[in-house]
């Protein structure tokens, strides 16, 4: 039976449209507050992980010496041949994990933007859910990551080549936001006086229903 192991780096950084799904399919999950203090649960049980995003950097260990701990579960679930998927900062500690690079990109990446899907992602089993050619995605980092080796780009944007990969059959990385909602968008921007809030979630909601519909059928595929 699937049981899913999900990770948050930050308190407003949850698993969004993540947990609606698992909730609507009632697939027991487990939500791991990695900044409370806390036992770690015993991780046999679970079938998948998935890493959420947050505003620390992977290279930022002496801060968050917990990051030591997600990148050692990544591994043990990978060498288990258990899914993994990990988003923004997620998807840069697999990189990690797997001894790719992570680094400052050089610039900020914030709010609606294209993603153009390779001819790997097209065909891919999961990552094509979200579109052919080209799918409408939000972002919020400003880190990168090279691909690690043996893995398969699946999409690229017009400032950062490398949007998201596969790794083996069934680890993920997604830079992107494939969780968020209008409410999520709204409650991680509403102090932010740097962005059009209005604008932003005027769009949030015009594409909202094809976006979670989108999202769904990824997650359907991932946690099947």
């Amino acid at each position: 039976m699937t049981t899913v192991l999900i990770v948050k780096n930050i308190a407003t950084e949850g698993p969004g449209t993540i947990a609606d799904y698992l909730k609507e399919k009632a697939i027991p999950y487990q939500v791991l507050n990695m900044y409370e203090p806390g036992e770690m649960p015993d991780i046999r049980p679970f079938t998948h992980l998935v890493i959420m995003g947050g505003p620390m950097a992977v290279y930022e260990t002496d801060q968050f010496p917990y990051l030591h701990i997600e990148a050692a579960l990544i591994r043990s679930f990978i060498k288990q041949r258990k899914p993994v998927l990990g988003i923004c900062l997620g998807s840069q500690l697999i990189a990690s994990a797997l001894d790719a690079k992570v680094y400052a990109g050089g610039t900020q990446e914030i709010g609606w933007s294209t993603v153009e899907i390779t001819a790997e992602g097209m065909t891919d089993k999961v990552f094509s859910s979200l579109g052919l050619e080209t799918a409408e995605v939000f972002q919020w980092h400003g880190d990168t990551f090279d691909i690690p080796k043996k893995s398969v780009l699946l999409a690229s944007s017009s400032l950062y080549t490398n949007q998201a990969f596969r790794y083996g059959s069934n680890v993920y990385g997604l830079q992107f936001h494939i969780e968020v909602s209008p409410e999520i968008i709204e409650e991680w921007f509403t102090s932010n006086p740097g962005v059009n809030l209005a604008a932003m979630l005027d769009h949030a909601n015009k594409i909202y229903p094809d976006y979670r519909e989108r999202a769904q059928l990824f997650y359907e595929r991932f946690f099947a």
